[in-house]
């Protein structure tokens, strides 16, 4: 009955998913600046999916076998094939949508011009620029036949620099150079000239100025030809039972710089001696190892194109205002001991969590917090805030897991921080990953200790915060706040387990909960009762999860899906999904929370969760669940 036929590849998913974000940069509804900024998010998107499962496919190709239990009735190798020719079509596609924003930011007195298009003043303008920021951050190296090849940074651009004679074409010289996109932006904006404003591209600077670069040698034509590598992302942490965890880490983390090649992206105009020297000195034999592309490479950076647009460029900036009940001056654990309170990220202020645990680090009666890190900002208030609560004398405990993909090495620096100023810190659980969202503060009130606690769908980053959609709970209730404190229990003593009657803890009990939930809306639907679920979340491939759903549609639940990634069910199939609705929300926010709704027969039960229905989710990691209802709301006390 459920077949492989009925369920849709994880990776294929993927894709589909990336070309919604794409179908953004094609809209002429979205405004002009933000489409260009979802071609970069599309790109980013794109290098991790490369750095990360087509890594991973690659290996299940390597090894024959299948060690993810693909969905889709695919092989190893078909699938590699399929994923390499749906890039393919997309990566024409980005092509085809970016000329047409040239051609329209063109139309608006926005020209983004190269090397070959500059006048006499712009071009004075470029060559004093090169001279002063960029000529100090570039080292040429020169390629030979007897020489090893240089290594080359994963998703650093590079210039593959063709030297030669006017006069004598075979006496040419190969040159590579790092396009320092990391110290210099991508972006050069050159002076205003007759109403129009004029932007360049870095690796056009440095075209432009080779000359100036190269001038030790005797020649005078100078060819430039992008090229992009992405590597294996994956850690390989060894067994060594004589290392810390943090050790094997910080060994696996140097290892990855040096990751195996995933992909190489190379301008198609490059000439055929340059690129055939490249790719016999990088021992890319493989055509499946290399991608032509266009003239430049990188379009992430488009995620931070110069702001030199209109008002009607951009979408309409909503500054998140305070929550109705936290006006300023307000203790929020006051609030707290009358009420619940529920933020909405982006639109709320991420200012009252930072507000919360300074009002902890500094309350005489506050004795303990304790909170779990998955992700902060790069100069993060909320690891400030903890810093100072222990500076304060609180017992801070702080739950960083060191295998948040590409954030390792930030959450080791953090972990250290901690550690030097006395926090005790866990560095997750072993064999699992702490990905739950949770914040635990323990205060003394009348000669008893009272417990408060942050229920979360998304990181403790209050950069991400203004532009993730996310849900916070902010809660006294013993019910709720009394199990988070054994949560912190278990982080300290993996030994020590709990009966959860309140919170749902993935792995030991979120599969069976919802796996109940939705029988319950079954027996419903099966008595001729109305039955009902609304699933919101970023992810589903969980093939047990799945099967349940469909096993729900077949018999008469309503089911409406918001998926905004990776969606492994397939709608309208008769007698199968008929009563399944699907979408995916892809717009100016990123929608990362979910959200689980049951009918219930009238009486509604809420769920907020950091979890997705994914077997790394529901198996291997340590979510959180939580029940939310308006009867602990109360009445607006008052308002700011």
């Amino acid at each position: 009955m459920y077949s492989a036929q009925n369920f849709t590849n994880r990776e294929i998913s993927w894709l589909s998913f990336n070309e919604r974000v794409l179908q953004e940069a094609e809209d002429p509804n979205t405004p002009l600046f933000e489409r260009i900024r979802f071609i970069g998010i599309f790109s980013n998107n794109l290098d991790e999916f490369f750095r990360v499962r087509v890594a991973t496919v690659r290996r299940m190709v390597d090894l024959g076998k299948d060690k993810e239990n693909l969905l889709g009735n695919y092989t190893p190798q078909e699938l590699h094939d399929k994923i390499y020719k749906v890039v393919s079509g997309h990566q024409q596609k980005v092509q085809i949508i970016f000329k047409n924003i040239v051609q329209e930011l063109k139309e608006n007195n926005i020209l983004l011009i190269n090397e070959k298009e500059l006048n006499h003043q712009q071009g004075l303008f470029v060559k004093k620029y090169f001279y002063n920021k960029v000529l100090p951050n570039l080292v040429p190296i020169m390629l030979r036949k007897k020489t090893k090849f240089p290594y080359l940074r994963d998703r650093s651009v590079y210039l593959a620099v063709k030297l030669s004679k006017k006069s004598n074409s075979k006496e040419i010289a190969y040159s590579l150079i790092r396009v320092p996109g990391k110290t210099i932006s991508r972006f050069l904006v050159l002076p205003k000239s007759n109403n129009n404003k004029y932007v360049m591209m870095l690796d056009d600077v440095i075209r432009f100025c080779l000359n100036d670069l190269f001038f030790y040698f005797d020649y005078n034509v100078y060819e430039a030809y992008t090229l992009k590598i992405t590597r294996d992302a994956e850690l390989d942490i060894d067994d060594d039972i004589s290392k810390s965890f943090m050790e094997k880490m910080s060994t696996s983390l140097k290892k990855r710089k040096i990751g195996k090649p995933v992909r190489l992206i190379y301008d198609r105009d490059m000439p055929e001696d340059l690129k055939q020297f490249i790719l016999k000195k990088m021992k890319l034999d493989n055509e499946e190892d290399t991608v032509a592309g266009g003239r430049y490479h990188n379009h992430r950076d488009f995620m931070n194109f110069p702001e030199i647009g209109n008002k009607k460029h951009y979408y309409p900036k909503l500054p998140p205002i305070r929550h109705k009940d936290l006006c300023s001056h307000t203790s929020i654990l006051h609030m707290l001991r009358k009420k619940d309170i529920m933020l909405h990220y982006p639109y709320q202020t991420f200012n009252h969590f930072i507000d919360l645990l300074r009002e902890a680090a500094i309350d005489p009666q506050v004795v303990e917090l304790g909170i779990t890190i998955y992700r902060v900002a790069t100069a993060s208030k909320v690891v400030n805030a903890l810093l100072n609560a222990v500076r304060n004398g609180k017992t801070v405990t702080v739950v960083i897991e060191l295998q948040a993909r590409f954030d390792e090495e930030a959450n080791i620096y953090w972990s250290n921080k901690l550690q030097e100023e006395g926090a005790t810190v866990i560095n997750g659980v072993p064999g699992m990953k702490v990905h739950s969202k949770l914040t635990w503060i323990k205060r003394k009130e009348n000669k008893t200790f009272k417990n408060y606690a942050y229920i979360g769908t998304g990181n403790f980053d209050e950069d991400t915060a203004r532009v993730y959609a996310d849900e916070g709970l902010l809660t006294s209730d013993s019910r709720l706040a009394d199990e988070v404190e054994n949560v912190f229990e278990f982080f300290k003593h993996n030994y020590q387990h709990f009966n959860y009657q309140h919170l749902v803890v993935s792995p030991f009990n979120m599969r069976n909960f919802f796996t109940k939930s939705i029988d319950n809306e079954i027996k419903r639907a099966k008595k001729g009762e109305k039955a009902w679920m609304t699933l919101k979340m970023n992810s589903l491939i969980d093939p047990k999860m799945m099967q349940k759903i469909y096993e729900a549609s077949k018999a008469g639940v309503k089911i409406q899906l918001i998926i905004r990634g990776i969606f492994g069910l397939q709608v309208g199939i008769k007698e199968l999904s008929e009563n399944i609705t699907a979408i995916s929300i892809v717009d100016k926010y990123l929608e990362h929370s979910r959200i689980f709704l049951f009918g219930n027969g009238g009486d509604e039960k809420i769920y907020i969760s950091s979890a997705d229905w994914m077997p790394r989710n529901l198996n291997r990691r340590i979510e959180i669940a939580a029940q939310f209802t308006t009867r602990r709301f109360g009445k607006n006390l008052k308002r700011c």
